[in-house]
Formats: structure tokens, sequence, C-alpha cells
């Protein structure tokens, strides 16, 4: 199957449809690479991976717990809290540094720069055999867990979970609401 073939085949894929193993850190690191070659004008690198090994995943958990109980979920989210932390064989939180500061590269680049970094390191793992999902949700504006992934300037934005599909990934049916390719009139 030739690159774009394989691609074409690339489909979110959750925690529940991921198994060990995932990928390890050399194919970590190639994905990331990967991901740094999405467009950064001026090379101010506004984002970065960070790795949530399976030793800090409980700790991770009471975080996510944490935050759950102080947004006033229900008591059965903040049961399940803990275990969004341990759901998939890798987890990496997505981290951006958007600077305003900066008239020649607006926030609006930066923030499609570290899309497009996400989107190579999606599409790079799935090129090394594996599924895996962009998720966001509560848990990204959390004070707490801001702190414990963020330094100054950066914010938490998504994790990523990867890992070997158990299922074959599922197409979006092909018509979009609107065209997505249009010739300029």
């Amino acid at each position: 199957m030739d690159l774009l073939e394989s691609l074409a085949t690339r489909y979110s894929q959750g925690p529940r449809q991921l198994a060990a193993p995932g990928p390890d850190r050399r194919q970590l690191e190639q994905a990331v690479a990967l991901a740094g070659r999405a467009p950064d004008h001026l090379g101010l690198a506004p984002w970065r991976f960070v790795l949530v090994g399976a030793g800090q995943r409980a700790r991770l958990g009471e975080l996510f717990t944490d935050a759950a109980t102080r947004r006033g979920a229900p008591a059965a989210e903040v049961e399940r809290a803990p275990h969004h932390a341990a759901k998939a064989p890798v987890l990496l939180a997505v981290v951006a540094q958007v600077r305003e500061d900066f008239v020649e590269v607006p926030p609006h680049e930066q923030w499609m720069s570290v899309g497009a970094a996400v989107m190579n390191l999606l599409d790079a793992l799935h090129l090394q055999g594996f599924g895996a999902k962009l998720l966001s949700g509560d848990s990204v504006d959390d004070a707490a867990l801001q702190a414990a992934f963020c330094g100054p300037g950066e914010r938490l934005v998504a994790w990523v979970v990867c890992g070997t599909p158990t299922t074959p990934g599922r197409a979006r049916p092909d018509a979009p609401s609107k065209p997505r390719l249009s010739d300029w009139a």
C-alpha cells in the first residue's frame, strides 16, 4: 500500500479500541520528529508533547478526580475520573505556547502550527501501525492540571491516546455538509 492509500485509512481510535503494545520510546520520538515538520513560521515551536508514563497514571488519575470534584461533576463521573488516566497504552499531553508578542506570527498562525504538529503525530503513529485519538474535555481547563503540565506562558490543550488497534477504524461519511474545495469566484 502506498503512503497516500495508507493515510486514507487513518481514523481516530479511542481508548476502547486500543490495546498494548503502544509505541515504544523510539517510535514516539520518531513520531514527534515528524510532528516537527509542521509549518512553524520563525521557528517559534509553539507546541510540545509530554509522555505520561505507566508509573505516573495513578497520580494523573488523582488529578482527574480532583478536577471533576472541583467542577461539581456528578458522583458517577467523579468515580470514573481516575480510570481515564489508565485507559490507553500510551498517553501524551499536548502543550501549546502561543505568543501574542510576535506581530510577524499572529496567534491564529501559531495555533495552526500546533494543529499541524498534532496531525503529523497522528499520521506518523498510524503509519507505524498504531491507532490514536486526540481528546480534550473539561480536564484541560483545570488549573491544577495546567500547573502539572505547563510552564510559564504554556497551556494544556489536549491529550493523545495511542496503542495497537483492536478493531478497524470506522470511516466517517464522505458527504461533508459544505464543499471542502471550491474555486475562487
